[in-house]
């Protein structure tokens, strides 16, 4: 442990040494590839993402106020109903039957009131979540409060480093079977997505986020690295070839989606606000839908964008020789 860094900061951390390692993934996305060799210095990652406490203890201390909390500028929507440019957020409704997979909208709304003390909209709370993940954070909140902090937030390459826990070419963050022996690993979505939900022991009976360190950590101590909520990285997204768009998987974008609807790569919106890698799948994540819940997993996720599964965790760069 080095005395140049200042320990109550570095408290909940695990330090990696760094290192090469194989970045990406043939197999799935195309988003994902190629397959390359990547390198990061040694560094400190929170051992669990930032939760609700920790989060409102940063509020508490500074007044921040978070982007979801502030009405959404006429310039940075135009076309958009001024009658709907209010504070809120994106939030997830599980449709009562079978719908089809090609439209967001039938699972995703913009939802006047949601923010991170009510991430599902303004009658639910935070009460009794202070071990859950904070969700509802934009990027830009997520920067401000690593910066409270005194950390920072990983590049992709260090979120993905971290993930792997040293596993060569691992599908998960654990090995290479979804649920060794049976045994669920991560908090993902089970059952035929958006609308069938089979939880297990320590899910809730709808999907939703689960405390932190509720599944079993990686071999570098890391829990929740998969599932559970996406997770903000430092680093612009880079889209692949137009041949091959990537699809919007289970996160919508932007955060007020516009007329024609979600920002893609020749959308003004994208231009507005520039995406960020996203890592690590959510608990919305499904076999038939969302295969994102893989270390190698990506998404581009608009700066101004906070849903119910969407939070982060930090980083601090260990300089010392």
């Amino acid at each position: 442990m080095s005395d140049t860094l200042d320990q109550t900061i570095l408290r909940g951390m695990v330090r990696l040494h760094g290192g090469t390692f194989l970045m990406g993934s043939a197999s799935y996305y195309p988003e994902e590839r190629p397959v390359r060799e990547a390198g990061v210095g040694a560094f400190w990652i929170d051992a669990h993402p930032v939760t609700v406490a920790q989060f409102r203890r940063f509020v508490k201390a500074t007044g921040y106020v978070t982007v979801a909390e502030r009405a959404p500028a006429a310039e940075d929507y135009p076309g958009a109903d001024p009658e709907a440019l209010v504070p809120g957020a994106l939030v997830f409704t599980r449709p009562a039957r079978p719908v089809g997979l090609d439209d967001w909208r039938q699972w995703w709304s913009y939802c006047p009131g949601a923010q991170w003390r009510h991430p599902h909209g303004p009658r639910s709370t935070t009460h009794g979540r202070e071990l859950h993940p904070v969700t509802q954070v934009a990027f830009e909140d997520a920067r401000a409060y690593a910066a409270w902090a005194g950390k920072g937030l990983p590049t992709e390459a260090e979120w993905e480093y971290a993930a792997r826990g040293g596993l060569v070419g691992a599908e998960y963050a654990w090995g290479d079977s979804i649920a060794p022996k049976g045994r669920r690993m991560a908090n993902t979505w089970e059952g035929r997505f958006p609308w069938q939900f089979l939880p297990g022991r320590r899910q809730a009976a709808q999907p939703d986020t689960t405390p932190v360190r509720a599944f079993p950590a990686n071999p570098f101590g890391l829990y929740d690295m998969i599932g559970n909520v996406w997770e903000w990285t430092a680093d612009r997204y880079a889209l692949p070839a137009p041949e091959e768009p990537p699809a919007t998987c289970c996160a919508p974008q932007p955060r007020q989606p516009e007329p024609d609807g979600p920002a893609d790569a020749d959308g003004s919106a994208a231009d507005r606000f520039p995406r960020r890698v996203t890592k690590g799948g959510s608990y919305l994540c499904a076999p038939d839908y969302c295969a994102r819940y893989r270390p190698a997993a990506r998404q581009g996720q608009t700066e101004d964008t906070a849903t119910c599964h969407l939070g982060f965790r930090c980083v601090v760069r260990d300089t010392t020789p």
